[in-house]
């Protein structure tokens, strides 16, 4: 899945090094995004329900549960929060490199 990320991002010319810190990167903000993403989908009784369960710090399989059980098609749900924010990355990427030429001309 890495290497699928790297190459439609157009990184695959970066040193292993760079790609790496990329990838935590990338991680670190798909879960912000996922984050955020579900706490919309939330009642402010979940929300609240859900912060306790992370306060208590609660096993990731928990949180995994209590999420199942409040959204509905959650993995289609998870899915599409990457695959969107995978798509902007690209576009964004695109645009620097446009924007790129352009100051180039």
């Amino acid at each position: 899945m890495q290497e699928t990320i790297v190459e439609e991002l157009g990184l695959t010319d970066l040193p292993e090094e760079q790609k790496s810190k990329v990838l935590v990167n990338l991680l670190e903000l798909v879960l912000k995004r996922l984050y955020m993403e579900t706490m919309d989908k939330l009642s402010p009784e979940d929300q609240k329900e859900l912060m306790k369960i992370i306060d208590e710090k609660g096993e990731p399989d928990r949180i995994e549960k209590f999420l199942r059980e409040k959204i509905s098609d959650y993995d289609e749900f998870v899915k599409k929060v990457v695959s969107d924010l995978k798509d902007e990355l690209k576009e964004d990427i695109a645009g620097f490199g446009n924007a790129e030429e352009a100051t180039k001309s």
